[in-house]
């Protein structure tokens, strides 16, 4: 099994979720970890080290398979440095909502040089979704309470 805390495009209901992460999600669950969540022009988010509560979800998959999936998603490889990827894959302490530690899981940063290249605005919240920077029409949505 394959444990993966995602923040931005591959969470339930937003755009990446059916293409990367439908039928191979055998377990979700509303979590957290720290760092500091910013919107990149690019129209979807980065999360780099902090001690700011970000909020998403802790994907478990079925297959470790689906990482290799996840790195080209996220433009990561293990073989180059930190400068030549777009994100950096590491393991990060996940908490459930309530603040219990559910373990360490993958996660996708970015370094500050390219969050200020992609001219990331801090989202203070720590909660992003694209329904809060909408390209087409929506429906109402609600993120997670806390």
């Amino acid at each position: 099994m394959l444990k993966v805390f995602v923040y931005g495009t591959l969470k339930p209901g937003e755009r990446n979720y059916p293409i990367y992460c439908e039928g191979q999600v055998i377990k979700t669950c509303r979590a957290y970890t720290y760092g500091y969540l910013y919107h990149l022009n690019l129209g979807y988010p980065a999360m780099m080290s902090g001690d700011s509560k970000v909020k998403g979800y802790l994907l478990t998959f079925a297959e470790e398979m689906a990482l290799k999936k996840l790195d080209k998603l996220e433009d990561y490889e293990p073989q180059r440095s930190p400068q030549d990827n777009q994100y950096i894959r590491q393991k990060l302490p996940i908490y459930n909502v309530t603040g219990e530690p559910l373990g360490e899981a993958w996660g996708y940063l970015m370094t500050p040089e390219n969050i200020q290249k992609f001219r990331g605005t801090f989202l203070k919240s720590g909660w992003w979704t694209d329904k809060d920077n909408p390209r087409e029409p929506w429906e109402e949505y609600q993120p997670p309470d806390d």
